[in-house]
């Protein structure tokens, strides 16, 4: 059973979150589907319905995420957190490389989220790309907000 969010903490998160995806940083005015509201450490992993633990998801990203916390990194095999958008910075961890729409991975943290979310799927690549023609990722002009 899912935890009911009531209008007016979507909103706080929406408002925390600028509109966009706290993972991808995809504005939801430029997707198809509403972004929805995340539980950072699901509701099975004893995650409270607190804005501390709640951000903003496009459909994607919180799909691929699901009830994970964490993965094994890659390169130095160890057990590691994903992302977290209300306890770190976003810039810490990845960086968009414009001339791909690829995220680059900063830190393990960064490649465990790139990984589980699958970030770099060519699909989503594809769809930042257009954005980025468009003129609205990863920011879209300040008369568009």
């Amino acid at each position: 059973m899912m935890t009911y969010i009531s209008v007016a903490l979507r909103e706080e998160v929406r408002k925390l979150a600028n509109g966009k995806c706290e993972y991808c940083l995809r504005y939801e005015a430029y997707t198809i589907n509403a972004h929805e509201v995340d539980h950072i450490r699901p509701e099975k992993h004893r995650g409270e319905t607190i804005p501390d633990n709640l951000c903003l998801s496009c459909l994607e990203c919180n799909r691929y995420k699901g009830s994970n916390l964490c993965s094994i990194d890659p390169v130095t095999d160890s057990l590691t957190a994903l992302y977290n958008p209300r306890m770190q910075r976003w810039d810490d961890h990845f960086q968009l490389q414009s001339s791909d729409m690829t995220f680059a991975a900063l830190t393990p943290v960064g490649r465990v989220t790139i990984l589980i979310l699958e970030l770099n799927d060519s699909y989503r690549v594809s769809n930042r790309l257009s954005l980025a023609r468009l003129g609205v990722y990863p920011d879209p002009p300040e008369e568009d907000l």
